[in-house]
């Protein structure tokens, strides 16, 4: 049985190379053997790419998160674009929008998320999609902007209606650890309502720690597993047949072989 970690900020758990290794080392011994490192801007994208290029089932998404808007680099699109075309870079993202802290104005983020679906579009890459309180302009500019390759809203917070609006596009659903709390009753609701084979599994680490593991300060790729067995649970799912679907769905949206 193994395990497709869609988005950890591995970077953020540990600035040591060596620990970054540890990390990884440990999920692999839970049976996450593949996983997306995110990164939230291209200030440090290079530092965490070149420490982790070498290890094998980990991958890279490389964007512009809207808590970036103000402060994206100077000449962005070009490092963007470069760095999409490195080896094991497999998304654009995260991008999107976040209006609960106010980064910036609406107008700036929108620019900035809508420029990163057209070089996702260009590069023939999915996207991967952040949304903090802005469902309504999210939906909006991906109904009008999904690249062909399809779009991951991470770390998903809206409801099972929102979901299913969503399903005419090539979308898939990412649950994090928060899936596993008693009043998320919203993404419990969701996931018993959308298809199996648009079901994606991250941790978002370091944030976003499964219940079992509430004592924790971070939230780490090797607990990925305990969400996957809240969901089989949830599901009525056998784990097994559970992961290997997930596992199915993640490089299928992500172009990896199996």
């Amino acid at each position: 049985m193994q395990f497709f970690d869609t988005h950890a900020h591995i970077g953020l758990i540990y600035d040591d190379p060596i620990e970054q290794l540890r990390v990884i080392q440990k999920a692999k011994n839970a049976g996450v053997t593949r996983i997306v490192s995110i990164n939230n801007s291209l200030h440090d994208f290079d530092t965490v790419y070149n420490s982790l290029k070498s290890v094998s089932g980990i991958y890279h998404a490389v964007g512009v998160a809207p808590s970036e808007v103000t402060n994206p680099g100077n000449d962005w699109v070009r490092k963007l674009e470069d760095s999409l075309k490195l080896p094991n870079v497999v998304a654009v993202g995260e991008t999107g929008l976040d209006y609960f802290k106010q980064f910036g104005d609406k107008r700036s983020q929108i620019e900035l998320f809508i420029t990163q679906l057209e070089l996702a579009q260009k590069h023939n890459m999915p996207v991967v999609v952040h949304n903090r309180d802005a469902g309504k302009d999210v939906f909006a500019v991906l109904s009008e902007r999904i690249p062909d390759a399809g779009a991951i809203l991470h770390c998903y917070s809206e409801n099972a209606e929102y979901a299913k609006q969503c399903l005419g596009m090539n979308v898939y659903f990412s649950f994090a650890g928060n899936l596993t709390y008693r009043n998320a009753r919203n993404l419990h609701e969701t996931v018993l309502n959308i298809p199996l084979d648009r079901i994606l599994l991250e941790t978002e680490s370091p944030f976003m720690v499964p219940a079992q593991y509430r004592e924790k300060k971070r939230s780490m790729p090797e607990y990925l597993p305990s969400t996957a067995r809240f969901l089989a649970e949830m599901l009525e799912m056998d784990l097994e047949e559970l992961s290997a679907q997930l596992w199915k769905n993640s490089c299928k949206i992500f172009r990896l072989p199996e």
